[in-house]
C-alpha cells in the first residue's frame, strides 16, 4: 500500500517534529499576507530573480546547465535556444509562467501534471508521455561503476499506478482528516517512487510541489526560488528520498523522513521571503552596510552568487556597487573576470 494510500487508509499518524514545522509554516503565511498587502513593489524586485533562480537551480539538479550569460536573455527575451540544455531551460520558464499565473485554476490531477512535465522538457518528443520501457534508478560512482538505487514501476503498470495515485490524491482530500501539505508531500513521494517518465520527474515534482504550495496559499515561491532551496539542500533531499522509498513497493516503507525534508523546505522559502523584504524596506544606507556584513562572515574567496545568497533582498546592481567601492579602497582583490570572478578580502576586517 503506497503512502496516499496508507493515509487515505488511517494507518499513518502525524509526527510531532511534523506538527512543528505545520505551525511555524501556518504563521509565515499569515505574515505573508501582510507583505502581499504592504510591500508590493519590493516584492515585484524579487519576482524576475526568483524566476531565473528557479529554471537555473531546478535544472541544474538534474545536470542540465545553460552559459550563465544566456540565462537572462533565455529567461525573458526570444533568441533561439541553441542546444537542448536551452530549450529545457526555456521550457521549465514556460512551466513556472503557467503555474505563477494560473495556480488557482490548476487542478492538480494527471492532466495538468503532464503537461508541466511537457513543458519543462521544452521540444521533447516525449513530453507528457509516460516512458515507453522500464526505468530504474541507479547510483553512479566516481570510478565509474554504479548501483541499482530504486527499481520504479514498470513501464506497464504506470499508466494504472498514476490513475490510482489521483484517486487516493483525492480520497485524501475529500476526507480532510491529514494536513494539505502533508499531502502535497506524499502525493510528490508517491509520483517520484513510480517514476512515469523517461526523463524529467525530478523536475516535475518539484512543479508540483511549487503549485501545491499556490493552492495552500503559500505564494512565497513566487518570491523565493524553492528549487534553489533544494539545491542548496540536496544532499538531505537524496538522502530522504532514499529513506523513505526503501520497501515503498512493499508497503513497508518510512514517509516521514521525506516529509519532513519538502516541509523544511517550505519553511526555508517562507523565512527568507520575510528576510528579504526586512532587508529590501530597510533605510538608506542599510543595505551597503548588510553587504559589508555579508563580506566580514564569508571566508576565503567568493565569487559574486556567493555573496548574492549571503544578501537577500539585495539587488546584483547594489552589491557590484559596494565591491567596487571596496575595491578602490583596497579592501578587496578579485582575480578573473565576469560572474566567475572570485573575490578575497585584503588586510583586517572587524
Amino acid at each position: 500500500m503506497r503512502t496516499l494510500e496508507r493515509f487515505a487508509a488511517g494507518l499513518e499518524a502525524l509526527p510531532t517534529a511534523v506538527a512543528w514545522y505545520l505551525e511555524e509554516i501556518a504563521e509565515s503565511r499569515g505574515r505573508q499576507e501582510l507583505f502581499l498587502r504592504q510591500s508590493p513593489q519590493v516584492l515585484e524586485a524579487l519576482r524576475e530573480h526568483a524566476l531565473i533562480e528557479s529554471a537555473v537551480s531546478s535544472n541544474r539538479i538534474e545536470g542540465v546547465e545553460v552559459e550563465q550569460a544566456r540565462v537572462a536573455t533565455l529567461m525573458f527575451g526570444r533568441p533561439a535556444p541553441r542546444d537542448r540544455n536551452e530549450e529545457e531551460l526555456r521550457g521549465y520558464r514556460d512551466a513556472l509562467n503557467l503555474i505563477h499565473t494560473r495556480a488557482e485554476s490548476l487542478p492538480i490531477d494527471e492532466h495538468t501534471l503532464r503537461e508541466l512535465h511537457r513543458l519543462s522538457r521544452g521540444q521533447a518528443p516525449d513530453g507528457g508521455q509516460y516512458k515507453g520501457r522500464d526505468v530504474d534508478i541507479l547510483q553512479t560512482f566516481p570510478n565509474g561503476s554504479s548501483r541499482l538505487r530504486f527499481r520504479t514501476v514498470p513501464a506497464a503498470e504506470t499508466p494504472a499506478a498514476m490513475k490510482a495515485l489521483f484517486r487516493a490524491w483525492s480520497a485524501c482530500l475529500e476526507e480532510r482528516r491529514i494536513p494539505y501539505l502533508v499531502l502535497l508531500a506524499a502525493l510528490d513521494l508517491d509520483f517520484l517512487c513510480i517514476h512515469p517518465f523517461r526523463d524529467g520527474n525530478g523536475r516535475a515534482s518539484r512543479l508540483l510541489l511549487l503549485l501545491g504550495c499556490y493552492q495552500a496559499g503559500l505564494q512565497a515561491g513566487r518570491y523565493v526560488s524553492l528549487e534553489r532551496t533544494l539545491e542548496e539542500n540536496k544532499e538531505g533531499y537524496y538522502e530522504a528520498l532514499e529513506r523513505s522509498s526503501s520497501g515503498w513497493h512493499e508497503g513497508r516503507h518510512d514517509p516521514w523522513p521525506y516529509v519532513r525534508f519538502v516541509l523544511y523546505a517550505i519553511k526555508s522559502v517562507c523565512r527568507e521571503l520575510e528576510a528579504r523584504v526586512g532587508q529590501m524596506a530597510a533605510p538608506r544606507g542599510a543595505k551597503t552596510q548588510l553587504v559589508e556584513q555579508a563580506l566580514g562572515r564569508l571566508s576565503g574567496s567568493f565569487t559574486l552568487g556567493e555573496l548574492e545568497r549571503a544578501c537577500p533582498g539585495v539587488s546584483r546592481d547594489m552589491i557590484r556597487k559596494v565591491l567596487k567601492t571596496l575595491r578602490a579602497r583596497g579592501r578587496l582583490g578579485c582575480t578573473g573576470r565576469g560572474p566567475a570572478a572570485r573575490w578575497h578580502r585584503e588586510g583586517t576586517w572587524p
